[in-house]
């Protein structure tokens, strides 16, 4: 527990009953168990609530973590019907740009065989 061997209580547990002595050593054995097992609790509950402060500040990370992707695919999302009418317009652009260069060639062609 502490690094102590079974030499060193012995000797531990023979100064303590020359000084205590042998009637008040139990209880002295007693109260000393007692503020261990005290001691043990308050330790574990101490840990169990730092153990529980770090999963809920993990769990308050993972959750802003997921909102921010899920707020960035929203707004690609938004985004993209935007780039799309975009994309339309230009390519009806060019349709048109076609059909007028296809309607220029044709009228240039109609206009040689009538001459």
């Amino acid at each position: 527990m502490f690094g102590i061997g079974g030499p060193e209580l012995l000797i531990i547990v023979v100064v303590a009953l020359i000084v205590i002595g042998p009637a008040k050593l139990p209880q002295m054995m007693r109260s000393l168990g007692k503020g261990m097992a005290e001691f043990k609790r308050m330790s574990n509950d101490v840990k169990s609530t730092l153990d529980q402060e770090v999963q809920q500040a993990e769990a308050d990370l993972r959750k802003k973590e997921a909102e921010k992707s899920l707020s960035e695919k929203k707004s690609k999302e938004t985004a993209e019907p935007q780039e799309e009418p975009a994309k339309d317009s230009v390519s009806e652009a060019a349709e048109k740009a076609d059909t007028a260069v296809k309607a220029e060639a044709g009228s240039e062609e109609q206009g040689k065989e009538s001459a």
